[in-house]
């Protein structure tokens, strides 16, 4: 296919959960010319109402890319990365580029990036942030690679984020690790945040927390994205009755966690926050329904309802 009037390299875009989905609406606003895959048909054929071109099969995306081809992973990390990387190496070639945009541990995207390169193929990771409104509407972008590569789609990464959103850092792997310690950051401050809110909603006041959140989140030293979310929470269901204080951990706080004890940095805020996580699953508390309706809210991560427990 030809690039758009903009000169934008076409992306082949694996993925269509939660984030993949918003990020495609967003390429395709801003005039990227986006082909999509998903292993669910289904949710390929929903994107195709925004006028969004699917493929149905791996070979079927390749085939619709620029003769450099370029496809964006947006998929869980883990194994599933290392079989759909395998799918696509015997469809590419010297000089075309692979971008891991989910959560994937560093050290996989080194091993990652080293097994690509000796078939001379580039491998970009990209730490994405800001939920799935940012995925839709400007995320916020952490790249790592080789420089040469990273140029060839920096536009992309231009378009796609909020102002000063994205930013390239180095060598592989470094995008993937400078997200990891960011979701670390966001443990410990969802964390105080909950405890908080618990102090608030166990005093003699009768408060009401969303207009605490409210207060909060204009013009206070706290305020900002995780405080607004709580504020949208807390309207929704005043008391969060309805759910269970239970807060899954998807990884990267364990990986900052182990990455501090290897190089010897204390970090007990964020050690803490994670232990907190897996006290949830035994025990309910306000605390942790809070946490949890922020993860519903800026993510739209699952909950766990008393009426399913």
């Amino acid at each position: 296919m030809r690039r758009n009037e903009k000169n934008l390299p076409a992306i082949g875009l694996v993925g269509l959960g939660r984030m993949g989905s918003n990020l495609a609406l967003n390429m395709q606003d801003h005039n990227v010319n986006v082909i999509v895959y998903n292993r669910t048909p289904s949710k390929t054929k929903a994107l195709a109402q925004y006028g969004i071109h699917g493929a149905y099969t791996l070979e079927e995306l390749v085939s619709k890319l620029d003769s450099k081809k370029v496809v964006w992973l947006m998929i869980p990390a883990g194994k599933i990365v290392d079989d759909i990387i395998g799918r696509l190496i015997p469809m590419l070639n010297e000089g075309d580029i692979v971008i891991d945009g989910g959560n994937s541990n560093y050290q996989d995207t080194l091993r990652r990036y080293e097994a690509l390169k000796q078939r001379g193929v580039h491998f970009i990771d990209v730490g994405t942030s800001g939920g799935t409104l940012g995925a839709r509407n400007g995320a916020c972008m952490m790249v790592g690679g080789d420089l040469e590569a990273v140029e060839y789609v920096e536009p992309i990464f231009a378009a796609i984020c909020v102002k000063d959103g994205y930013q390239y850092l180095g060598r592989a792997g470094a995008g993937h690790f400078v997200k990891m310690v960011h979701n670390g950051i966001e443990y410990g401050m969802m964390q105080a945040i909950g405890e908080g809110f618990e102090i608030l909603e166990t005093s003699p006041y009768a408060l009401d927390l969303e207009k605490v959140a409210r207060v909060w989140n204009n013009g206070s030293i706290i305020q900002g994205y995780l405080m607004e979310v709580t504020e949208k929470a807390f309207r929704e269901s005043p008391k969060l009755d309805d759910i269970r204080g239970i807060v899954d951990s998807s990884g990267e706080g364990l990986w900052t966690v182990q990455e501090a004890l290897a190089l010897g940095v204390p970090a007990p805020v964020i050690t803490q926050s994670l232990f907190v996580r897996y006290r949830s699953k035994q025990d309910d508390t306000f605390s942790g329904k809070v946490v949890a309706a922020q993860r519903k809210q800026f993510g739209g991560h699952a909950v766990h309802k008393k009426e399913n427990l």
